[in-house]
């Protein structure tokens, strides 16, 4: 499937990128935002685009091969402010930092993020870690597969299914992501098997955070954005469920109280009818944005 840049028109009207200035894309993903953000820069413009999953940061390299006011970072964008300093990128003016999957990672990749398809259970944006979905599925105890499930998933049967995978576990280990909605589906009710939304999402949710530490990796990359911002300048985040859009939310609404700027959207953007239309993975996408102060004084 080809991958959709979610609120787009939205990012630009919130970002306001103009050119000669510097913007960074803490999740270049398919460099649909990317490329949106760098055809309003200009020729003097700079673009700093990271991604932890290298074989999107390539994908998106090529898709911008021989643009020298492109920097690539393979890495994690809560490293920001290293990468900055380290190339002397500034002032900078905007940052997008957007929390979703592409397409290629979600069906492509191989990894088993998606349980729509049978895949090694692994889960890892950067396949350098060590930890793996399959290590916590198969090594962790009941207590703590509970707790992520109930923290990162929300999942309201976080203990039956947690052991129901104990049981599966047992009998062998469980190394698809087909055998682990499996295990999820043993302690489904029926009914719950045929809702809306796929019984299994929260806990792929859930296990894919925990493998990627993605909230910790939020909570400490808006702080430094924050840091690297020049007066004046905007961060918008596009967050894709609620745990993420709470930190978030949370942040922006603590600086502006402390002078640090202003809230750009008192309330989260989401997509519009016609988006979602088109685009049905965007009918979660949450957009909010700051402005960070000219003076603090």
């Amino acid at each position: 499937m080809l991958h959709i840049s979610v609120l787009r028109q939205e990012v630009l009207e919130m970002l306001d990128p103009k050119p000669g200035e510097n913007f960074i894309d803490g999740t270049c993903g398919a460099a649909g935002h990317a490329r949106d953000i760098l055809e309003r820069l200009g020729t003097g413009g700079r673009l700093m685009c990271f991604d932890l999953d290298e074989a999107a940061l390539d994908a998106a390299a090529k898709k911008m091969s021989g643009d020298e006011r492109v920097i690539f970072i393979n890495d994690n964008f809560k490293n920001l402010a290293t990468a900055v300093a380290l190339h002397n990128f500034s002032p900078v003016h905007g940052i997008l930092l957007d929390l979703g999957f592409s397409s290629d990672q979600l069906e492509a990749s191989q990894r088993g993020f998606s349980f729509q398809k049978n895949e090694p259970l692994d889960m890892r944006l950067n396949p350098k870690q060590e930890l793996t979905a399959r290590e916590i599925v198969n090594q962790w105890d009941g207590r703590a597969l509970e707790k992520i499930f109930q923290e990162y998933g929300e999942e309201r049967r976080a203990r039956f299914i947690s052991e129901a995978i104990i049981r599966f576990r047992q009998i062998k280990p469980i190394m698809t992501t087909g055998e682990l909605v499996a295990a999820i589906a043993a302690a489904t009710p029926a009914k719950a098997q045929h809702a809306k939304l796929h019984f299994a999402t929260r806990i792929f949710q859930a296990l894919r955070i925990a493998v990627n530490d993605e909230l910790n990796n939020l909570a400490t990359a808006l702080p430094a954005a924050q840091e690297v911002l020049a007066p004046g300048g905007r961060l918008a985040v596009i967050s894709f469920h609620s745990l993420e859009d709470r930190i978030v939310k949370n942040f922006f609404r603590a600086q502006a109280r402390t002078g640090h700027g202003q809230l750009l959207t008192k309330k989260p953007r989401g997509p519009s009818l016609a988006e979602v239309k088109a685009n049905p993975r965007s009918r979660s996408a949450k957009l909010r944005a700051f402005k960070k102060s000219f003076s603090l004084s």
